[in-house]
C-alpha cells in the first residue's frame, strides 16, 4: 500500500509536539520544579532538552523518513544484510503498547476531573471532601474500567477516519485549543495575588541550589518529557517529505513542548503561592493539590473546567500520537486496512490497560516492585527507565558508527539535511556518537538506581542483557 502523507508541514510539527506534550509536561516538571529549586531546575532542564533531546529525537525523525516503515518494519529497511538490529524494533512496539497500558488511565483520570469540574462538584468542598474524590475514583473497578475505555475508544476511533480527516485534522484542533487555554489559564494565574513570588521561584535561577540530584533530575525529565527510544517520533517521519531538513524541525517541536512545559508551571505555581500549596507536592500536585484551590477560588467551576481541560487536551495528544505508532506498526505487520487495525487494537489495548486500571482496587495487592508499588509503576518503569533510554543508545549506535553492521553517519547526515533547515554537520559526529549514548546510559543507571528490590533489578538484568545482545549479534552472518 501506498504510503500515507501529512497534509502540511504544521500538521507534522503539531503532531510530533503533541506526541512530546502530555502529563510529563503539565504535571511531572512543575513539580519537580518545585522539588528541586524552581529556576535552578528550568535552566538546567533547557539546557538537557537541547544537549540529549535534539540529536536522538533528529534519529528518530531521520530513521522513519529514510524507511518509509513504522518501528515494526524501519530497520529491515536500512540494516545491512545479515544483521539483527530489527529485534530492537519488536521492543520499541511493545513499548508504545506498555506506555498506552498505563498512560490511557492517567489520561481517564484527568477526563474524570473535567467532568466533576464542568458539573460544579469541587464547589464549596472542603479539604477531606476533595481529596475523597480521587479516592473515591480509584478504589471503584467499574469507574477505572470505564474512564480508561472512554480514552481508548476515543482515540482509535479518531484514528479510524484516517491520518490526514482523523488524526492530523483533530490534533490541528485540540492543540491550537490547547494554547488558547494555556493563554486564558495564565492570564487569570497573572491576577491572582501570589503570581510574584511565583515567578520568582519559577523563573530567577538561584544557583545555590544546583546540585548533582537537581542536574540528573532535569536530564531525566528532558529525556522522558520526549518520549523518545521507542520510535514514537519516527513514525511521523515517515509521514513527511523530504523539503524540511529534520534537526530543525527537531528543534521546533523541541521549542513548543518546552512552551508548554514552562507555561504549566506559569499556571500552577501562581495558585499555588496564593493558597499555600507546596509545590513540590509531587503527583498528588494535579488531582488533589489543584482540585482544592479550585475548590476554593471565586468562579473555581469555570478556572477548575478550563484547567483540566488544557490537561485532557495534552494527554489526549499523546494518547493520539502513540496509539497512531501502534496502529501503523499492526498495519506494516500484517497489512490490514486502517480501519480493521483500529478495531483490533482498540480491543487489545483495552485488554492490555486493563490491569493498570484495577492495580488500585481489584489488584491493590500485587506490589512488583516493593511495597506502595503496583501496576501503574511497573509499566512505568519498563518504558521510563528501560525502554527509553536503552532505545534511545541503539537508535544512536545504529546511526552514527560508520560499519558494515550499522546504517552509519553518512546515511544518517544525508537524509536528516535533506530540505532547508539547520543542518547536522560533521564536528557534531563525535558528540553524536560518543557523549549523547554515555550521557544516556548515565540516565538510565540513575533511574535504576531508585529501585533496589530483587525483581526490579531481575527486569533490569534482562533488558540489558536484551541490549547487548542486539549489539552483539547486529553483524554479518559471514
Amino acid at each position: 500500500m501506498e504510503r500515507e502523507k501529512l497534509q502540511s508541514r504544521l500538521g507534522f510539527i503539531l503532531l510530533s509536539a503533541g506526541c512530546a506534550i502530555g502529563c510529563g509536561n503539565v504535571w511531572k516538571f512543575p513539580y519537580l520544579c518545585g522539588a528541586n529549586g524552581g529556576g535552578a531546575f528550568v535552566l538546567i532542564y533547557l539546557i538537557c532538552l537541547l544537549l540529549l533531546g535534539l540529536p536522538v529525537m533528529t534519529i528518530e525523525f531521520a530513521l522513519g523518513r529514510a524507511s518509509q516503515k513504522s518501528p515494526a518494519k524501519m530497520y529491515q529497511q536500512l540494516e545491512p544484510k545479515g544483521t539483527k538490529w530489527h529485534i530492537h524494533g519488536k521492543f520499541a512496539v511493545a513499548g508504545n503498547f506498555f506506555l498506552m497500558m498505563f498512560y490511557t488511565s492517567v489520561a481517564g483520570w484527568i477526563l474524570y476531573y473535567f467532568i466533576k469540574s464542568a458539573t460544579g462538584t469541587f464547589v464549596g468542598l472542603d479539604t477531606p471532601a476533595v481529596n475523597a474524590v480521587f479516592s473515591n475514583l480509584t478504589s471503584s473497578p467499574i469507574r477505572m474500567v470505564s474512564v480508561m475505555a472512554v480514552v481508548v475508544m476515543l482515540g482509535f476511533v479518531i484514528l479510524s477516519f484516517g491520518l490526514q480527516k482523523g488524526l492530523e485534522k483533530v490534533s490541528k484542533y485540540m492543540m491550537l485549543s490547547l494554547f488558547v487555554l494555556m493563554l486564558v489559564l495564565v492570564v487569570h494565574g497573572m491576577t491572582l495575588s501570589g503570581a510574584k513570588d511565583a515567578i520568582a521561584f519559577y523563573l530567577k535561577p538561584d544557583f545555590s541550589k544546583i546540585t548533582i540530584s537537581v542536574v540528573v533530575s532535569a536530564m531525566n525529565q528532558a529525556f522522558f518529557t520526549l518520549s523518545i527510544g521507542i520510535g514514537s517520533m519516527a513514525i511521523f517521519g515517515s509521514y513527511i517529505g523530504k523539503d524540511r531538513s529534520l534537526m530543525g524541525e527537531s528543534f521546533n517541536v523541541i521549542i513548543l513542548d518546552t512552551l508548554v512545559a514552562i507555561i504549566a508551571g506559569l499556571i500552577i505555581f501562581p495558585a499555588c503561592f496564593t493558597y499555600g500549596i507546596d509545590p513540590g507536592a509531587g503527583p498528588s500536585l494535579l488531582f488533589i493539590a489543584m482540585a482544592n484551590v479550585f475548590a476554593n477560588m471565586p468562579g473555581g467551576a469555570i478556572w477548575g473546567s478550563l484547567f483540566f481541560l488544557f490537561m485532557f487536551f495534552a494527554a489526549m495528544s499523546t494518547v493520539l500520537a502513540v496509539c497512531e505508532n501502534i496502529l501503523a506498526c499492526i498495519m506494516d505487520l500484517t497489512s490490514w486496512s486502517r480501519k480493521k487495525a483500529c478495531l483490533i487494537c482498540a480491543i487489545a489495548l483495552l485488554i492490555l490497560a486493563t490491569p493498570c486500571a484495577l492495580g488500585f482496587n481489584v489488584l491493590s495487592g500485587f506490589e512488583p516492585l516493593g511495597p506502595g508499588t503496583g501496576v501503574l509503576d511497573l509499566e512505568d518503569f519498563l518504558v521510563s527507565n528501560i525502554l527509553l533510554p536503552l532505545g534511545s543508545v541503539l537508535f544512536v549506535i545504529f546511526c552514527t558508527v560508520n560499519s558494515k553492521r550499522t546504517w552509519g553517519w553518512d546515511a544518517f547526515k544525508k537524509e536528516a539535511n535533506e530540505g532547508k533547515g539547520l543542518k547536522v554537520k560533521d564536528w557534531m559526529k563525535p558528540y553524536f556518537t560518543y557523549v549523547v549514548p554515555a550521557v544516556t546510559l548515565l540516565v538510565f543507571f540513575v533511574g535504576i538506581s531508585t529501585f533496589k528490590d530483587k525483581i526490579s533489578l531481575a527486569i533490569v538484568v534482562g533488558f540489558v542483557t536484551f541490549a547487548l545482545g542486539v549489539f552483539v549479534t547486529a553483524r554479518d552472518k559471514d
